[in-house]
């Protein structure tokens, strides 16, 4: 398999820095999830990019090799993604991680419009439009100050829970979150606001506080966390096939309501491009009912 951009990033960062964890905080993830993706990146090439020992960390030479044509790819990718965001027909649509990936062809056969992505953090529950980094974001809800947006539900999801197999509830075939409630949970950064809240349940604990194990950044680091004992944390249904790990497995939830995924756009956006987006998506059967607010 070629290697992602993500991992000739993560990559740079290191060879830049020379450091695991400077480049680790640098990029905004865990430094041994960076560890690791730096390993499986050698495996996957079956080349030595560093040298490492207790003390520095230094450039192989099929490190120096791998350096100079990453930054050239990254580079390239780059202005290819900013003049096709620059292109009048393109829209850039944000989102995190993997989420809704699936649903981005049909989105693009829907709307009429050529579509660009922009990878959007966990810290930014608006996946890029509060920013402008993005004119359109598939979201989960609720988005933060929803009178800045207006968005269509495009799905509805029975939330998940992922635990550790040797959980004492791991073995039942649906869980009940009031079971749960006293466990602690893996919580999205701070500034994710009213969508940490949701992923907490905080929406099902009747005003009892969630009792926060870890924090998680990106998905990598969720995996870390519930596999290190740390906590727990909710999934969407359809996202559970991302967080497949050794040690680890998911568990409908009862008790709960589920989580809704919406495309959503900024309330000042009066472009005709953007207002009838949510329509064709109602149009070509992605959406469910609209939940557009007055």
């Amino acid at each position: 398999m070629d290697p992602h951009l993500r991992d000739l990033r993560y990559f740079v960062a290191v060879a830049e820095e020379l450091h695991f964890t400077n480049a680790a905080q640098r990029l905004h993830i865990a430094q041994p999830t960076l560890s690791r993706q730096i390993r499986q990146l050698e495996r996957q090439l079956d080349v030595v990019l560093f040298d490492r020992n207790q003390r520095s960390v230094a450039l192989t030479v099929a490190g120096k090799e791998l350096l100079g044509g990453a930054r050239k790819i990254l580079e390239l990718w780059e202005t290819t993604n900013g003049s096709l965001q620059e292109a009048g027909e393109v829209l850039r649509v944000g989102l995190q991680s993997n989420l809704g990936r699936g649903l981005l062809n049909d989105l693009e056969s829907a709307s009429g419009h050529r579509l660009a992505l922009h990878q959007a953090s966990w810290t930014d529950p608006s996946s890029g439009l509060s920013g402008r980094q993005a004119d359109l974001a598939l979201v989960w809800l609720p988005l933060p100050d929803s009178n800045r947006y207006r968005w269509q539900v495009l799905r509805t999801e029975r939330r998940w829970v992922l635990l550790p197999e040797n959980h004492p509830r791991a073995g039942q075939e649906m869980i009940d979150f009031a079971d749960l409630i006293d466990e602690p949970f893996i919580a999205l950064p701070a500034e994710a606001g009213a969508v940490r809240d949701f992923w907490l349940g905080n929406d099902a604990r009747n005003g009892r506080a969630a009792k926060i194990g870890a924090e998680a950044a990106t998905p990598e680091d969720r995996l870390e966390a519930v596999g290190l004992g740390l906590g727990l944390c909710m999934l969407a249904e359809n996202n559970v096939p991302m967080y497949r790990w050794p040690g680890l497995t998911a568990r409908p939830l009862t008790g709960i309501p589920p989580c809704e995924l919406a495309i959503a756009w900024r309330a000042d956006d009066s472009r005709p491009t953007i207002l009838e987006f949510g329509q064709r998506a109602v149009a070509g059967g992605f959406a469910e009912p609209p939940a557009i607010p007055a």
